[in-house]
């Protein structure tokens, strides 16, 4: 019986968590906000980091993601200046934003929501990122296997201390991740 027991256990699939590094030169993140009714302001941060832990048996993953904020672009450097200032995102303070999941929900094998928590200017607010795509296979260009997704969540600035100008200003900003990262990364392919 027990030579039984250990044969089934054998053949089972083990669950194998993998540690994906976040490609920087493929992950963009841009956030954007109503601009006095004028029109759809779209900002990005050039600069985006952590890791996704993905085990494809499971269907289990965590996310950890760090947001530069001194990264913030806005396509004009005085704007640029306005929006890193004490008033906004305060980054000398606070150079780095982060979000850390907490559940990833999976539906048909692929990630639908991440529910974590997002830390900006020292605030943690829980949010849910919305998962619209998602991909898994190899990259033929390292040979490794990759993962990329997109995902969308909908915050209140002024629920991290950041309420200049609201209402006139949109307080509802959507903030929109483009990630791809690789198994083991090893470099960054424009390094």
């Amino acid at each position: 019986m027990a030579s039984l027991f250990s044969a089934a256990v054998a053949g089972q699939a083990v669950a194998a968590p993998q540690t994906y590094q976040i490609d920087t030169s493929h992950t963009f993140t841009s956030f954007s906000y109503n601009h006095m009714g004028f029109s759809t302001q779209q900002l990005r941060l050039d600069n985006t980091s952590g890791t996704v832990v993905y085990d494809k048996e499971a269907n289990t993953a965590e996310v950890d993601i760090s947001l530069d904020m001194t990264a913030i672009n806005t396509g004009f450097a005085d704007f640029d200046a306005h929006i890193k200032s004490a008033d906004l995102f305060d980054t000398e303070n606070f150079p780095t934003a982060t979000f850390k999941s907490t559940k990833v929900t999976f539906e048909a094998d692929a990630p639908k929501t991440i529910e974590g928590e997002l830390t900006i200017k020292g605030i943690t607010k829980p949010v849910v990122l919305e998962v619209t795509h998602f991909h898994n296979a190899e990259n033929p260009m390292f040979k490794k296997d990759a993962i990329g997704a997109n995902a969308t969540t909908t915050i209140l600035r002024s629920d991290f201390g950041i309420d200049l100008f609201v209402p006139a200003v949109g307080d509802e900003v959507t903030i929109n991740i483009a990630l791809e990262a690789l198994l083991n990364n090893i470099r960054q392919y424009f390094s």
